[in-house]
């Protein structure tokens, strides 16, 4: 069916309808693997919990395409700089490197943990400057297997 545009209507919305936003992933997901390897995305979750199950440190993000990507690593302010996050951060890569990836990818900010990441491997390949305003969003890349 043909549809033109001047036929259709369109909103504007700040609360969209989780099956609109699925429409268009579907949408765009079917146009891409015409040219793209099928999408093979799957979660990747690690979390730290306290004794009464709450969350007290986690990671999450997801692998696809031979890609770690992390989205979120988080620890409560009273674990950090004990070794938590690098060992959430090895487990995570260590399950990619299971699920066939080869290099992980994730963005951090100025005032989270530049260097936390380059201790790990990281190398910074890219910036977005006053993202938020005033600051910077630096995005790094790891080989997880050796090339060759």
């Amino acid at each position: 069916m043909t549809v033109r545009a001047e036929d259709l209507t369109v909103t504007l919305t700040d609360a969209p309808a989780a099956a609109d936003i699925a429409a268009l992933h579907r949408g765009l997901e079917t146009f891409n693997t015409r040219v793209s390897p099928p999408y093979d995305r799957r979660e990747l979750c690690l979390f730290a919990r306290r004794p009464d199950g709450t969350v007290a440190a986690g990671l999450t993000g997801w692998t696809q395409w031979s890609w770690l990507y992390v989205d979120y690593l988080w620890l409560d302010e009273s674990l950090r700089g004990g070794g938590l996050g690098g060992d959430l951060l090895a487990r995570a890569e260590a399950e990619a490197v299971a699920r066939g990836c080869r290099w992980a990818r994730l963005y951090t900010y100025d005032f989270q943990a530049p260097s936390f990441y380059e201790r790990k491997g990281y190398s910074q390949w890219g910036v977005l400057e006053d993202f938020p305003p005033g600051h910077r969003q630096i995005w790094f890349r790891k080989d997880l297997v050796p090339t060759d």
